[in-house]
């Protein structure tokens, strides 16, 4: 039995390291585009300004453009370190999918700041959309993979074949009271995520303005 548990063990931690690893390739050719877009921007709109000017004069869009790229590369950092802990055994899965789902929404971030400023047209601006579409597609597979790995994971410990129908019964009960506890900590989490992206949206509004 351990040596079929480990087995198993073995495929989910190789899934989980491909997925990871396609998604990592995908966040450094979106980070190359994003890079390639921003030099054809200078080029173009810097006219005779330094860079250090240029960046001066667009304050806001270029903080929320690093803001954007530094979301990105935090996101990739926390998908790597879970990815990690996972492997290891100290980690859950929850984290994998959570770090993805970051990288997703920071990538969409740094698009729409990049369309701000890029030409009508621009190659290099479909490139990095094109790039963005990648890690959209594997923040996907990524998390798919963790779902089922999660799901897989669990199964390996679990045999009910020598419960008896009373024993099965005490266990099934308690398996729906820990669900009804769980479904009610989720809406818990859900309101307070959502109160503190408020005041996130919030304190990002009122620093603007004070600008």
């Amino acid at each position: 039995m351990r040596r079929n548990d480990s087995g198993a063990k073995l495929e989910v931690n190789e899934a989980v390291l491909d997925s990871c690893t396609g998604l990592v390739r995908a966040i450094r050719e979106l980070v190359n585009r994003s890079k390639a877009l921003q030099r054809e921007i200078m080029v173009e709109r810097g006219g005779e300004v330094s860079d250090r000017e240029f960046y001066k004069m667009n304050s806001r869009w270029t903080e929320g453009l690093i803001s954007a790229a530094k979301a990105v590369g935090l996101g990739a950092k926390l998908l790597v370190d879970a990815a990690d802990r996972v492997v290891l055994g100290s980690g859950k899965f929850e984290e994998i999918m959570v770090a993805s789902q970051e990288i997703a929404a920071s990538t969409a971030q740094l698009v729409i700041a990049s369309r701000v400023k890029a030409r009508e047209g621009s190659d290099r601006f479909t490139e990095l959309r094109l790039a963005s579409k990648l890690v959209s597609e594997a923040t996907g597979t990524v998390v798919a993979v963790a779902k089922s790995s999660a799901v897989r994971a669990e199964d390996v410990h679990l045999d009910f074949s020598g419960l008896s129908a009373h024993q099965t019964k005490t266990l099934e009960m308690n398996i729906q009271v820990k669900l009804l506890e769980l479904e009610s900590k989720v809406e818990e989490e859900r309101s307070k995520l959502a109160r503190l992206r408020r005041q996130h949206y919030k304190t990002s509004v009122d620093g603007s303005v004070e600008q």
